[in-house]
């Protein structure tokens, strides 16, 4: 299963929700203390991404501007400035744009015919062609397992942001709001119509800083199939926190469990030996906190830190079963049994036989084994 980095959508709106206005001049949005605590985001990141548009439209030069947090950086190992990654399908960019003379290294991500462009009008980055048209998974797929990029800072434009929260790949948005209008139809709105996913997002967090406001918000909705989502990231985390909880055990793996319906709800959750009952199983405690035949099951997720069993001495329907009972369609899991105490174990392969989409995300493997390490060689 693919790891891609931590994805943060930052931009500034005007109350009618413009990025810009339609004048040659860049419309500043942000607060002088604002624009110093993107400066602070931008130090904290792997890499930052704009789109070839924004290049054209505003010539940034996209730099951490304090000193002192690039001392910082270097001082932790990291190049002073984060890798500056822009994407164009066409590969047409102005090769004195701003962008490729300031900063540290640099990145185009682009088709294998913008690619051919960029051999006869260079820039000055490294180019990599993605095949014959872009994929947003495989540029993060990249970004992470090739460049390694943990963190991705997206300031925009707004067709940018928009494809990332709609293919469900935006881990948070951090959105200010400017206390001004724009009122220009022709000018960039920060999303465009299309398919979101359903339900609302989680308020991370409101701050005041000088006239502007800050909003953090982190969906919630699980991915569809088997591709995963950003949300899917936050809940299987979760799992493996509430395994955490569990009383430790010689002869029982400490398990977290959460069942979340297709808008981002949590229905239920629990964890191994929950409560007063030393045997019961994660998922077996969140399921059995909800209704039989409770209709937003069919649509909902199961995640767990441990893939759901298919043997048990302590009860006559191991999880998976019962998962398969409650009508649950889509599992993702951290971390496959191993033959601890059961061998050949294989839950995943259980419930993907009967139609169950499942998915491994061994980035939360270590994790999920955390509250486990006594039980293993």
């Amino acid at each position: 299963m693919p790891s891609y980095p931590y994805v943060l959508l930052s931009a500034a709106v005007s109350l009618d929700g413009y990025l810009d206005d339609t004048t040659p001049e860049r419309l500043l949005l942000s607060s002088p203390a604002d624009f110093d605590r993107v400066d602070e985001v931008r130090a904290s990141v792997d890499a930052i991404l704009i789109g070839a548009g924004t290049i054209r439209a505003d010539n940034p030069r996209l730099l951490v501007n304090s000193a002192e947090r690039r001392a910082a950086r270097v001082a932790a190992g990291k190049p002073e400035y984060p890798l500056k990654v822009t994407v164009s399908a066409s590969g047409e960019l102005d090769p004195t744009a701003n962008f490729w003379h300031t900063g540290g290294e640099k990145l185009v991500c682009t088709t294998d015919k913008g690619a051919e462009r960029l051999r006869r009008t260079p820039v000055a980055a490294d180019v990599v062609a993605l095949g014959a048209e872009l994929d947003w998974r495989d540029l993060l797929r990249h970004l992470h397992e090739v460049r390694g990029v943990d963190r991705l800072m997206v300031e925009g434009g707004g067709t940018i942001h928009t494809q990332l929260l709609q293919q469900g790949l935006a881990d948070e948005l951090q959105l200010v709001l400017a206390p001004l209008f724009v009122g220009d139809p022709d000018a960039p709105r920060l999303f465009g119509p299309g398919g979101y996913q359903e339900g609302r997002l989680r308020l991370l967090e409101t701050r005041r800083i000088e006239d502007v406001v800050l909003m953090r918000y982190q969906p919630t909705a699980p991915g569809t199939g088997t591709l995963p989502s950003a949300a899917d990231r936050h809940w299987l985390a979760l799992a493996c926190e509430l395994a955490a909880q569990c009383p430790p055990s010689r002869t029982a793996f400490s398990v977290g469990a959460v069942v979340v319906a297709a808008d981002g709800t949590e229905l239920a959750r629990g964890h191994s030996r929950e409560g007063d009952d030393p045997v019961v199983h994660a998922e077996e405690a969140a399921l059995a906190k909800l209704a039989p035949g409770d209709p937003r099951l069919a649509s909902a997720t199961v995640y767990t830190s441990l893939e759901p069993c298919t043997h048990r001495a302590s009860r006559p329907v191991p999880c998976a079963r019962l998962i398969l009972e409650a009508g649950v369609r889509r599992v993702v899991t951290a971390w496959r049994e191993p033959d601890t105490f059961v061998a050949g174990a294989d839950g995943s392969g259980l419930l993907a036989a009967a139609g169950v989409d499942v998915l491994v995300l061994p980035e939360y493997e270590t994790q999920a084994k955390a509250p486990n390490a006594h039980l293993l060689p």
